[in-house]
């Protein structure tokens, strides 16, 4: 007995314990069901109304005195506002502490009360309660689950979800009670397939939601957001929570915004990030949708947390050039490159299987050897895996791959220089030889044509030129030509993977003349994503399709770091354990197994290994055709389309029908899963597993033994493998799985140990034998194990890289929230200042730079300095700074005064006088260009035009902020890319990138400090040269017609208008203020959303087009047309069209 199980039987295992801590929760649970049994409807109702009405007194006084301080700091200066808003944190932490501790008191009473309301929907058509505001608007909606009678609503149990009717029968069990609790706990319940985790989602997010903080639902396509909430919302609108969907609105409307204020809001990861992300480049407050983000469950945790962690979110526009590529250009040089490579490779093999045969062992040495070189050239090669595959070859290959991997391949050049170029299938990598750059390069080329120069020891040699400026030139123009190399060599490489390690048909399709990619996990095509880094661009060029202009990033996230901002998360899916420890290193999630609520009958046999493919295939059909003529329905598990396919003609050869569901026919997916339970039916689908759907059976085929599960090959994660198992067995269902593998199968060749292949060579597999032996199914989820630790150290490593840019992306964003909603702008304002002052002082602090520091301090600032020369060289380094700080300030506050001086006689004038209301353009400029703000004229009078200066601070703020951010992401795109050839020096580029990235922040920062205060210091109101009168300018009372959209200025992504200020003749006494026209929104349209694949990323998910989503035609309601003098629905006893149809 291992210590480990002797401890598990000591103490329990984890999950016993867990579960232990839980139960006395769900006991209370049960306790209060006899009692609520006895209530009415409205006073089951009652009971939710106390709980809402409970967290709401308990967080009155905290949410009462921060109001109370937001309306005070406004009064106070710059530099004394920080305490206030310190403040302000501490009782929004509090309101947040005093809601969780009042969540945990009503769990029980809020989930017994949940679990009663399901029951009394699923036991009666019909459910009765005194009508409620949202029963009324929610009839007049014309939402068919509810309809008012009288002072009546009258909820139904039947209802329109995901285009289907459907009747409600749910009640959920204590197991699912145990998973609502984990849930709400912020943890991740691991669930086996059918046993409900949408209906054990709706007790957390319902008690969550009467926090009315907003509770996000995320599920992996809109499909499920959109079916999800329309299934389980009736019931928690029947206890008054609001509930939309995100996905059923156009981005940044009303109608989202709307979607986003509900209770409950469902959606698709991508869109939650895309939003956050818009949000970021909105320039008005009214642009903005998302709240706060509170709490979210995500379904499916392990796909969106683990497999798409790494893929950034990005909204990308039309960069300069973006059409001036290479990738056509050097397609012939690589294809010639390629086709050397399989010819001596060819050879290779040809030579080392007759050596390999040889008695005399030094020609064996030499046939391993070239098998090793043959391998290294071309893993993927077709004869090549075939001869692997024969007994002692794996072996042999893996023994010579140790020795020459040892004292870091010091030999391994005797390996790979006869090669034209290197490939690591693991790592997805290809590097040229010397030999494969004299191929590349034409015989009329440069031979250094695409050899990366050492460019430190190049700038190292021009150190000696004499000349100053020669020695600029020389350097410049070896940059130049470093550059441009880097350029080319980062074009051939991605070439080079796109010919050798990306195949047609299995990780990308050809659809409609473009190049998509397939999800290895589901075998969907995922609309939107794109490789990264130029690889989509060489595929392009690779088969012949339009090559796509680069785009430049205007915003980006990836998924991780969306998710880590919420306050609290957690998750559900069938498979999360295999995974626990990544869950809790990066997002300090627990995983929970929740026990099944019926025992699992299903059989999963030993791993069925064979030598070669062609004899796995035959098995797999001969198995097929047993389970059929028994009556059991079979789903066959693939790894890619080309299988499919393959087996879907084995099948017609043996006259067996076969529905076949892959990334070309993904279209007839709930077509195909509704036959898929049927007796005698074959179901070939592309990883099945991950689709979120369950295969419900008939009687008779449980008497026949349930749903059979093959699988065709061994898939990289245990957790995949799990989920294509998990698709049988579901609520006590009989069922069986089993897998079939081989020696040729991508797992074995790439993963295998020395010792898996002893073992099976030890065995003595012959051709056509099989082995099943429960140590031989050990063994190679071993090998999937290491599999796993290599993809997480692959994932790990490209985290760190955003993290670096998700420190600045949050600071930025955090700094432009300031601006645009006017919070704390004060205090970033001061801060600028302080920090700009810093670096000048730092950068000026000898006695003699006192004129350079003078000269400085007027350029930017306006500002002469507040000392003499002799005084500045005897002032401490920390003196200067407050003097020229404190100097700074009143000079900023004199200007904003200036500012309300000039622009308040105006608007007492027109508010007293003339009774003028409604927003205002009021003109400021910095001396070089003139900005329109939009102002409420009323709001403007009741501060003393206060609310002017912040509008005007706003307006720089954000303009910059946009302007320079935008320029810094672009930077980091060439750095990354340009890090990368940091390996060709021995130079870790992960640090490089690092360090480099830090710079470039720094002086962007700098840079924004510089350009706000240069524009803040030089604010005043522009006088326009030959005034018209005031009242052609400015309508007194009531709207003004919007001008025509010919006579509005052209705005750029909703940036303040700016133009260049024309030379005043003469100044007017008082500034002009003109009506404001119509707001204009933000054109996303110039914008585009997508999701980025990175090479070598294992089962991605489905991305979201995000500017411009596909949307599923939403079927058409059959319903009396209500006319308008007709009652209104609602049953307020108005009539239609005074009532609900009043903007009907």
């Amino acid at each position: 007995m291992s210590l480990q199980t002797f401890l598990s039987k000591l103490f329990g295992n984890k999950s016993q314990r867990d579960l232990k801590e839980i139960k006395p929760i769900v006991d209370k649970i049960n306790a209060l069901g006899p009692g609520l049994k006895e209530l009415t409807n409205d006073q089951l109702r009652g009971k939710i109304d106390e709980v809402r009405a409970d967290i709401a007194a308990a967080i009155k006084a905290d949410e009462d005195a921060s109001a109370e301080l937001r309306e005070k700091v406004e009064t106070l200066p710059f530099n004394e506002r920080q305490p206030l808003w310190d403040e302000i944190d501490k009782h929004e932490k509090n309101v947040l502490d005093i809601i969780e501790d009042k969540l945990n008191e009503h769990l029980p009473i809020v989930f017994a009360t949940m679990r009663e309301t399901a029951a009394r929907f699923a036991a009666n058509d019909t459910v009765e309660v005194t009508a409620t505001q949202l029963d009324r608007d929610l009839a007049a909606e014309g939402r068919e689950f509810v309809t008012i009678e009288g002072d009546k609503a009258i909820w139904k149990n039947r209802w329109m979800a995901g285009g289907n009717e459907i009747t409600w029968d749910m009640v959920h069990y204590d197991v699912q009670l145990i998973g609502g609790v984990v849930l709400h706990q912020g943890k991740i319940a691991e669930m086996a397939t059918g046993e409900g985790k949408t209906l054990v989602a709706t007790l957390p997010v319902f008690l969550r939601s009467l926090s009315r903080k907003g509770v996000h639902v995320v599920t992996v396509n809109d499909y499920l957001s959109k079916r999800d909430s329309e299934w389980m919302g009736p019931l928690y609108m029947f206890h008054g929570s609001t509930v939309d969907c995100i996905d059923k609105h156009q981005p940044n409307t009303p109608r989202r915004r709307k979607a986003y204020e509900c209770d409950i809001t469902f959606g698709t990861n991508n869109e939650f990030g895309f939003d956050y992300l818009r949000d970021n480049m909105a320039m008005a407050p009214e642009d903005m949708v998302q709240r706060k983000h509170y709490y979210a469950i995500v379904d499916e945790v392990d796909s969106v947390l683990i497999d798409d962690a790494r893929t950034p979110l990005i909204i990308s526009g039309p960069v300069p050039k973006g059409d001036d590529q290479m990738f056509n250009e050097y397609k012939p040089n690589v294809e010639k490159v390629v086709l050397a490579q399989r010819k001596l490779v060819t050879q290779i093999l040809a030579e080392a299987k007759q050596k390999i045969t040889s008695e005399d062992k030094e020609v064996r040495k030499e046939g391993e050897l070239l098998l090793f070189r043959a391998f290294k050239g071309l893993p993927k090669y077709g004869p090549l895996i075939k001869f692997l595959s024969e007994e002692g070859m794996k072996n042999a290959l893996l023994k010579t791959e140790a020795y020459y991997l040892q004292d870091n391949s010091r030999e391994m050049p005797v390996v790979t220089d006869p090669l034209y170029f290197v490939i690591d299938e693991k790592n997805r990598s290809v590097e040229l030889t010397d030999k494969g750059f004299d191929v590349l390069t034409d015989r009329n080329q440069d031979p250094q044509f695409f050899v990366l120069p050492d460019i430190a020891a190049k700038l190292s040699e021009l150190e000696h030129v004499a000349d100053l400026n020669e020695r600029q030139q020389l350097k410049d123009e070896a940059m130049a030509d470093y550059a441009i190399k880097s350029e080319r060599v980062h074009t051939v490489t991605q070439l080079l993977k796109a010919y050798t390690l990306f195949e047609k048909d299995n990780e990308y399709v050809i659809d409609d003349n473009k190049i998509k990619i397939v999800d290895e996990q589901t075998g969907r095509i995922m609309e939107g994503r794109r490789y990264s880094d130029g690889l989509h661009q060489a595929i392009e060029a690779k088969e012949g399709v339009k090559v796509e202009a680069a785009t430049q990033t205007f915003a980006t996230i990836t998924l991780q770091n969306y998710f880590r901002m919420y306050h609290k998360l957690a998750g559900m899916t069938g498979t999360a354990e295999t995974e626990a420890g990544e869950f809790w290193d990066i997002y300090k999630l627990d995983v929970v197994t929740i026990p099944t609520n019926r025992p699992v009958a299903r059989i999963d046999m030993d791993d069925r290994v064979y030598k070669t493919k062609k004899e796995k295939y035959a098995a797999v059909i001969d198995e097929i055709v047993r389970l059929r003529d028994a009556g059991r329905p079979v789903l066959v598990g693939t790894t890619s389309v080309e299988i499919s396919e393959l087996l879907k003609r084995m099948l017609d050869l043996r006259k067996i029908d076969a529905q076949v569901l892959n990334a070309k026919l993904h279209q007839k997916e709930a077509q195909v899963v509704a036959l898929a339970g049927r007796a005698g039916t074959v179901t070939i689908a592309t990883n099945m597993a991950g689709r979120g759907t369950d295969i419900k059976l008939p009687k008779e085929v449980k008497d026949a033994g349930g749903l059979a599960i093959i699988g065709t090959e061994r898939h990289e994660s245990r957790r995949v493998d799990r989920q294509l198992r998990g698709r049988s067995g579901r609520q006590g269902d009989p069922g069986s799985s089993v897998f079939y593998v081989s020696f040729e199968d991508q797992l074995m060749r790439l993963f295998a140990t020395d010792r898996v292949m002893k073992m099976l060579d030890t065995l003595g597999l012959k051709e056509g034998e099989m082995i099943e032996s429960s140590m031989v199914t050990k063994a190679i989820e071993n090998a999937q194990k290491r599999v796993e630790e290599n993809n997480f150290g692959i994932r790990k490593r490209l985290l760190e890289y955003d993290d670096v840019m998700n420190k600045q992306r949050t600071y930025i964003y955090n700094r432009r929230h300031h601006a645009l909603l006017g919070e704390r702008i004060g205090i970033d304002i001061a801060n600028m200042i302080y920090d700009l002052i810093e670096n000048l002082v730092v950068s000026y602090d000898q006695p003699t730079d006192y004129e350079e520091l003078a000269m400085e301090m007027m350029r930017v600032l306006t500002l002469e300095l507040p000392f003499t020369e002799k005084e500045f060289a005897s002032m401490s380094r920390e003196e200067k700074i407050e003097r020229l700080y404190a100097a700074a300030n009143e000079t900023l506050d004199r200007r904003s005064q200036r500012i309300m001086d000039v622009a308040m006689p105006v608007i007492k004038d027109w508010v007293e006088n003339r009774g003028a209301t409604g927003r205002i353009i009021v003109p400021l400029t910095d001396g070089k260009r003139i900005f329109h703000l939009r102002c409420d004229i009323q709001e403007a009078y009741a501060s003393d035009c206060r609310s002017i200066v912040k509008e005007w601070h706003k307006s720089i703020l954000l303009v910059t902020i946009d302007e320079l951010w935008k320029e810094h992401l672009r930077e980091l795109d060439d750095l990354r890319q340009s890090v990368q050839n940091a390996s060709y020096e021995q130079k870790d580029p992960l640090v490089i990138y690092k360090v480099e990235s830090f710079h470039i922040f720094e002086a962007m920062l700098n840079n924004l400090n510089q350009k706000t205060l240069a524009a803040l210091m030089r604010g005043q109101i522009y006088v326009q040269p030959a005034p018209r009168p005031m009242a052609t300018n400015v309508s007194v009372s009531g709207a003004a017609p919007a001008a025509p959209a010919s006579q509005q200025a052209p705005a750029q992504a909703q940036q303040p208008q700016a133009q260049a200020p024309q030379a005043p003749q003469a100044p007017a006494p008082a500034p002009k203020i003109d009506k404001a026209m119509p707001e204009r929104r933000n054109d996303y349209s110039q914008y585009t959303a997508s999701k980025e694949s990175l090479p070598g990323e294992n089962a991605q998910r489905q991305a979201m087009a995000g500017a411009t989503p596909q949307r599923k035609v939403q079927p058409m309601k059959a319903a009396p047309k209500i006319g308008r003098n007709d009652p209104c629905p609602c049953g307020s006893g108005k009539k239609y069209k005074n009532c609900h149809g009043r903007n009907a």
